[in-house]
């Protein structure tokens, strides 16, 4: 992972479109049927991201701190007084299911080499430090008994690894005496060997294919090699070349795996290839003393327009060394789920659309069924949307709240009375005639004037 500020990638294609069809603005066909191996992914929408290891010792950044703020020698050791005591693996799934999180990512091996497991082929892991627990197994384990899948991070790139040429971000350094095709050989076998323990994985979730040794012809190979092991796995872009930089899109005609990896940013809205946002809970991925926490109206807000991008939120947190997530994560997260409880069925199982995400307003569509999220009513209040090719039978709020509404041949206007608005996000109901699935996209009027600045989730 690499820093950034989050930002919204606004498609300037959508801007100034004025062609109308049947009262409509027709942009694409309906979103494409997702690959049934990808289904139960793309209906969880939201998932947790963990960065996690040794260096949660000296509050910097996993793997990107080595030999930056602090030296490779003193890195490398910091294993040696790694031991998490307080580490629970069934609180931090707990945590992840009470905040509405349906999948877990956990990063079994950063770039700085350290594995979280048991494993045989390196002794650079967990059960060479004091604390000897095996993190993977203790997480597998909770994540089956809780109903959360349970995923990895690998990264491709190993900067302590003694056969991986490069010993440093973008190979300032490199080894001595390197050897790619064993290097490569020793990926597999711990991909293996965590497959075969602690599976099945729902996910493996790869990085550091941006390094010169990794190549497009090796990712392909990689894919196939654990496809074959667990056909139902799903895996990212990163697997391949075609990744373009932070944005996460994948070039066409090169190979990239399952899905885009947008990061700390929300992807564009795209609903012909699944797509999924990284995005930090606070600043960095590893756990920083007093890093800034994120406000509970970005959290939310942040998911609702993913899922109106017709993407997924993957919320990284990074646990402190003692093995706890920081309480005011927990309680950030808790904020989230209860969030959730009450609003989910906006969320979970919708695709993206049919308006496309806007300034204030984001919708996402189940059967049918369109759930309209309104973030901020100024400027936009009341909401007028474009007209639709189907007739709403009604509008109403999750909650019961009153919604006031009409629809005529140039729109539907909604109103909610100030005493049923969420202040964070109002998702209004709309019941429709016919489906929803197969509408093709509309902009809003706003989304002309959208800029990456005026999206920040308002706190």
């Amino acid at each position: 992972m690499k820093k950034m500020f989050i930002t919204r990638v606004f498609n300037p294609a959508f801007a100034g479109l004025t062609l109308l069809l049947g009262g409509v603005l027709a942009l694409q066909s309906a979103p494409a049927t997702p690959d049934a191996r990808l289904k139960w992914w793309q209906e969880a929408r939201f998932g947790m991201f963990i960065h996690w290891g040794p260096v949660s010792i000296k509050g910097t950044e996993i793997g990107w701190s080595r030999g930056a703020q602090v030296p490779v020698e003193e890195y490398d050791k910091l294993y040696l007084q790694f031991n998490p005591v307080q580490f629970d693996a069934n609180a931090w799934v707990r945590t992840a299911r009470e905040a509405g999180m349906k999948y877990l990512v956990i990063t079994s091996r950063h770039h700085d080499g350290f594995s979280l497991w048991n494993t045989r082929h390196s002794s650079y892991n967990i059960m060479n430090t004091p604390f000897k627990r095996d993190v993977l197994a203790e997480l597998s384990k909770a994540c089956r008994e809780q109903g959360v899948k349970f995923c990895i991070y690998y990264s491709l790139c190993d900067w302590w690894h003694p056969d991986y040429p490069l010993g440093s971000p973008g190979g300032r350094s490199k080894k001595p005496s390197p050897n790619m095709e064993r290097y490569v050989e020793y990926m597999k076998n711990q991909l293996a060997e965590i497959m075969v323990r602690y599976g099945p994985l729902g996910i493996v979730w790869f990085d550091g294919e941006w390094e010169s040794p990794w190549t497009a012809e090796r990712g392909e190979d990689m894919y196939r090699y654990l496809r074959a092991m667990q056909p139902s796995l799903i895996i990212n872009n990163r697997v391949g070349k075609a990744r373009k930089g932070m944005e996460g899109s994948s070039s066409r005609g090169l190979f990239a795996g399952d899905y885009d990896t947008p990061e700390q940013r929300i992807g564009r809205y795209q609903d012909t290839r699944p797509w999924e946002s990284c995005i930090t809970i606070c600043q960095q991925w590893a756990w920083k003393p007093d890093d800034k926490l994120k406000s509970l109206p970005q959290c939310i807000q942040t998911l609702a327009r993913c899922a109106g991008g017709d993407g997924n939120l993957l919320l990284n947190v990074g646990p402190m060394p003692d093995g706890r997530i920081e309480p005011r994560q927990v309680e950030r997260l808790k904020e989230i789920g209860q969030w959730l409880n009450r609003n989910g069925e906006a969320i979970y199982g919708t695709r993206g659309g049919p308006y496309l995400p806007s300034t204030n307003i984001v919708s996402t569509r189940h059967g049918k069924y369109i759930y309209v999220h309104v973030f901020d009513w100024q400027g936009v209040e009341p909401v007028k949307l474009p007209p639709l090719p189907r007739k709403v039978k009604k509008a109403s709020l999750l909650d019961g709240g009153l919604v006031e509404w009409s629809q005529n041949n140039s729109g539907i206007t909604l109103q909610v009375p100030f005493v049923f608005r969420d202040k964070i996000n109002t998702v209004i109901k709309l019941s429709l005639d016919g489906s929803a699935m197969d509408l093709a996209t509309i902009p809003l009027a706003q989304a002309a004037d959208v800029k990456k600045e005026q999206t920040k989730p308002k706190k």
